[in-house]
């Protein structure tokens, strides 16, 4: 009789084990990416550049793809993702961002855990290379949600983070921009916001969003991206959302959430929600766009520009690089 309860009791373990490791290994997993929208246009645009940008698009979206396939987490290729974006000086994060009116580059950025609902925030840093890591690290080893400015950059020293000096982000395509906007009163129609949602194989969702704002900003202007809720969102119970665009509207709107909040309490699909969101968005009179996951691994790129820079690979591992309207 002890015998035979031996062996039930050791088969039920292992039956449960192999049932645990199907799970792990059978769940879906996906990853999408924006690089900014705004007024992008073929015509605009050198076919050496539109390979910079592809080139760039794919590197970041195969390197997260990878982190996701390997077993790691969504948190991680979120990150992994992003660095690759601000590293590159073609999009409004990091290396590229853009001008003040007093000609520095004041860095935004958060990150958002889908299975704890924790996230980190920053805004208006000035020498913390890659600010994704400096708001991962507000998330992971501090108990708050967002530091600002010099607080910041302070945290990122404790926390040993690369610090540079600011002209490390400067580029002459920023100041030619902000020159035009000074003489001109020109609106920075292109709004590079760089930006990550992911699943992976455990069912958890992430989202994280980095930029450097708006061409000419002033008084320490801060736009959606550093705000759970309006430019970044996670919950596994519903989605990832990663936002970019004219920020002002993007909180008036609380699109990340409010995306997210369809899904929860309307039952509604991830496209629905977002094409619902953003229309909102467009009456106000803002632009802009969204990258977004659901639970269930669906991707929905949700722009109301002339283009948004973006780039997905699917539960099938069928990549997708985008730049203009379809």
């Amino acid at each position: 009789m002890k015998k035979t309860l031996l062996f039930i009791f050791f088969s039920l373990v292992i039956t449960g084990c192999k049932s645990v490791n199907s799970r792990a290994t059978e769940n879906n997993f996906a990853i999408a990416l924006h690089g900014g929208a705004g007024t992008i246009l073929k015509a605009n645009m050198s076919p050496e550049l539109e390979e910079a940008y592809k080139a760039t698009l794919e590197k970041a979206i195969r390197t997260g793809h990878e982190i996701l396939k390997n077993g790691g987490t969504s948190l991680e290729a979120v990150q992994k993702t992003i660095i690759i974006l601000e590293d590159s000086p073609l999009f409004n994060a990091g290396k590229g961002a853009v001008l003040t009116n007093e000609g520095k580059c004041e860095l935004d950025a958060s990150i958002m855990d889908g299975q704890t609902l924790k996230a980190g925030a920053v805004a208006g840093v000035t020498v913390v290379k890659n600010p994704i890591l400096l708001a991962t690290s507000v998330m992971e080893k501090s108990q708050h949600v967002m530091l600002t400015s010099k607080g910041a950059e302070s945290f990122a020293k404790e926390k040993g983070l690369e610090i540079v000096d600011p002209t490390y982000f400067y580029t002459e395509k920023a100041q030619k921009a902000l020159d035009k906007a000074k003489q001109t009163e020109f609106k920075d129609q292109k709004f590079g916001t760089v930006g990550c949602v992911a699943l992976d194989k455990y069912g958890n969702l992430a989202s994280g969003t980095s930029t450097g704002g708006m061409t000419n900003k002033r008084w320490g202007r801060v736009g959606d991206s550093p705000i759970i809720g309006a430019g970044t969102y996670a919950n596994n119970a519903t989605c990832a959302v990663s936002a970019t665009g004219w920020g002002e509207f993007f909180i008036r709107s609380v699109v990340a959430h409010d995306i997210s909040a369809l899904m929860e309490y309307k039952k509604a699909s991830l496209r629905n929600a977002a094409q619902t969101v953003m229309a909102k968005v467009k009456k106000l009179g803002g632009d802009g766009g969204v990258a977004a996951i659901d639970k269930k691994g669906s991707i929905t790129f949700e722009f109301n520009t002339a283009g948004m820079y973006r780039a997905s690979i699917d539960q099938e591992g069928k990549l997708y690089i985008g730049i203009y309207k379809d």
